[in-house]
């Protein structure tokens, strides 16, 4: 079973820190790739690699990738697939044999949304309702499901706290969008792999199951 980590964002050291360092563990001395969407002039590929080397990562190269240009990652026993636009990041990863079968996974935001079989990757209304921040609808307006990688069963939402998405996860449950969803704070990462699902880090994740129940996890 591979193991996935999904970390739900935050960009200071500490959040990093406690986020990262799990993947960076779990991938060992072996080669990470850093895969990042070409968003132009807004490409940081030094966002992402600095990031995991202040996790301790020692080996580690980024790989820019955009619909039609799926990432080579052949040899990295971690693959890190950064943030940034998630509908941009579905399109250019979903649907593709790209991802080595023994490689450990960590999605960071919109690497952890379009980690899921079904993929919440944006929107703010569903119908007449307003079920987050529009600032959080990633350039979309209805709540927008979308094939992801499949590496969990469960939908994916992040920056749960800091941007109020949790009320998204739960709308997209409620309106069988997808069958249940995780909300995962920043600095934080929900770890799935053969032992079970466990969170690491400064925050929580927060559970929505299919009869709507809401479960609070976090470190301990």
């Amino acid at each position: 079973m591979r193991s996935v980590f999904l970390i739900g964002g935050g960009r200071d050291e500490d959040a990093i820190v406690a986020s990262h360092a799990p993947f960076v563990a779990a991938a060992g001395a072996r080669p990470i790739a850093a895969v990042v969407l070409d968003e132009g002039a807004d490409t940081d590929v030094e966002r992402w690699t600095g990031a995991l080397r202040l996790a301790g990562a020692r080996d580690v190269d980024a790989v820019v990738v955009a619909p039609g240009r799926p990432p080579d990652v052949a040899g990295a026993g971690g693959v890190f697939v950064a943030g940034g636009w998630t509908p941009g990041y579905q399109a250019a990863l979903a649907g593709r044999d790209w991802l080595p079968p023994d490689a450990v996974y960590a999605g960071f935001s919109a690497g952890a949304a379009i980690a899921a079989e079904r993929a919440i990757v944006g929107g703010h209304r569903l119908g007449a309702v307003a079920v987050c921040a529009e600032e959080a609808g990633e350039d979309l307006e209805p709540l927008t499901v979308r094939p992801g990688l499949g590496l969990v069963p469960f939908a994916v939402d992040v920056h749960a706290t800091q941007w109020g998405t949790l009320t998204r996860a739960v709308h997209a449950v409620r309106a069988g969008l997808v069958g249940e969803a995780w909300a995962i704070d920043e600095g934080t990462v929900l770890i799935h792999d053969a032992a079970g699902l466990r969170v690491r880090g400064l925050g929580s994740a927060y559970r929505v199951t299919a009869d709507l129940r809401l479960e609070v996890h976090a470190q301990g």
